[in-house]
């Protein structure tokens, strides 16, 4: 398996630190809005990488945040903070807002196949790691204190600006000349800050009445729940400076380690060539998506391109993306309508055993999902060749195969079954609710709904492969 590391601009061989387990870090989202497209390809690509770590065998440890304090509106150290701002602007407390949108988060993200991270921290539950985190740094002559903020100091750090591919004269040169009064170096990026009178989210610290800087943050869940040094970091492309860097930088200044072993960042999401993001106002949200295309279109949409690639947003990606999940959709479902004991030649775990083999290069290949869904395409073209003879044996083999490759990709394949002209589309509806249901582990309206379809003659069948139903008499 190869990773592309953004660390050395290179594909390397992935070697985990141990041999049956992975510890991943993903950047997690500023809830002060809902999330939008942007967002989706993210954790859509970082949630297929997880999920095939998980189905090649590895037990992943996979921590995302919510940032909840502390991200300013300059995505550095000035500014104001994005969730107090909205805060006021909606007359809320900021908490209340931030479990608003969480909430949002998980309803969005779980509609999109998208598993919830094993821990999910934020930073206003680690505010006294983070102080004493900082305060290593200081001991290490790594930060230093004025005026009630604390400043990491750049010049320190060799490495600084190695991951970013930045260099630090340049970054001085850049600088904005009114903040160089305070800072040592105008390159320095803030690890606390001294909160203004006005500033509603605030902790005592022994030097300041104020809050964290945004980036120290990762820097502490990551060290607190995956240790000094961790598998992947995930995030944005567009975070990689300064977030990442400095990130980097103060992890590895506090243990004298490398943070991660691998950067695996993914690309944006482009609308008429310009980025995707909630401070441009040229965002779609999720659940504004899904109000307009099915989970899984979207799904399709976004691992079509490589999470290294920049989506184009635009309609006719969903349409392409809509076609591609009828065609495939189509086949299962007339997969499971053979019906033939017959026997034949036909060398049918010959097709599923070669498409394993090439899903598997093409995923091992820096997770080439684009590559792995056409190796899936070219399984059906192969056995729509053969389809007429097939067995019901045989094609209950290739069910299970592509139900087994969605364990990845989840386009959501176990919920294809059959129509019947014979059947009412009101009871087909039903259907589908009670499906709906058991995802949701409603089980009182699942029964319910079983019971009403047997009044109207209709058993159903919970199986590994979906549901299967039957007309009774009587």
């Amino acid at each position: 398996m190869k990773i592309y590391n953004t660390l050395s601009k290179t594909k390397e061989e992935f070697k985990p630190i141990e041999d049956t387990k992975i510890k991943m870090y993903v950047c997690g989202p500023t809830v002060y809005d809902y999330s939008h497209l942007g967002h989706a390809k993210g954790y859509v690509s970082m949630d297929v990488i997880r999920r095939y770590l998980e189905w090649r065998g590895y037990a992943v440890t996979y921590v995302q945040n919510f940032t909840d304090v502390g991200h300013l509106t300059d995505d550095a150290d000035e500014g104001e903070d994005k969730i107090e701002k909205r805060a006021k602007e909606t007359k809320v407390d900021p908490m209340e807002l931030v479990d608003q949108y969480i909430n949002a988060y998980y309803e969005d993200f779980r509609a999109l196949q998208v598993k919830d991270a094993t821990i999910a921290p934020r930073p206003s539950q680690h505010i006294e790691e983070i102080i004493e985190f900082v305060k290593v740094l200081i001991q290490k002559k790594y930060a230093y204190e004025v005026n009630g903020s604390v400043y990491f100091d750049v010049a320190k750090f060799k490495d600084y600006g190695k991951l970013s591919g930045r260099k630090l004269e340049e970054m001085e040169a850049g600088a904005r000349v009114e903040i160089r009064e305070e800072k040592q170096n105008p390159a320095d990026f803030a690890l606390w800050i001294k909160a203004e009178p006005e500033h509603i989210l605030k902790w005592e610290s022994p030097w300041s009445l104020g809050y964290p800087g945004w980036h120290i943050e990762c820097s502490v869940m990551s060290y607190k729940y995956l240790g000094d040094t961790f598998d992947i970091h995930g995030g944005g492309i567009d975070n990689i400076f300064p977030h990442n860097e400095d990130e980097k930088a103060q992890s590895e200044a506090y243990t004298g380690k490398p943070m991660a072993n691998y950067w695996v960042l993914y690309n944006l999401v482009n609308i008429g060539g310009e980025k995707m993001s909630k401070s441009k106002g040229n965002f779609t949200t999720v659940r504004e998506l899904l109000q307009k295309h099915d989970p899984e279109v979207i799904r399709y949409a976004i691992l079509k391109s490589h999470y290294r690639s920049t989506i184009d947003f635009n309609e006719k990606m969903f349409e392409e993306s809509q076609n591609s999940i009828e065609g495939l959709h189509d086949f299962m479902a007339r997969l499971q309508l053979v019906d033939s004991d017959k026997p034949n030649n036909l060398d049918v775990s010959g097709i599923t055993l070669k498409t394993r083999e090439d899903f598997i290069q093409s995923m091992d290949d820096d997770f080439n999902t684009p590559l792995a869904l056409s190796k899936i395409f070219g399984l059906i073209k192969e056995v729509n060749k053969i389809f007429t003879q097939l067995n019901t044996t045989q094609s209950e083999s290739i069910l299970a195969f592509l139900y087994d490759l969605d364990e990845v990709l989840q386009l959501r394949l176990d919920k294809i079954r059959p129509s019947s002209k014979d059947l009412p589309e009101f009871l087909d509806e039903l259907i589908l609710e009670r499906e709906d249901a058991r995802r949701r582990k409603d089980w009182e309206t699942a029964d319910r709904i079983r019971d009403e379809l047997l009044r109207h003659g209709i058993e159903l069948e919970d199986t590994s492969k979906g549901v299967r139903w039957k007309k009774i008499k009587g």
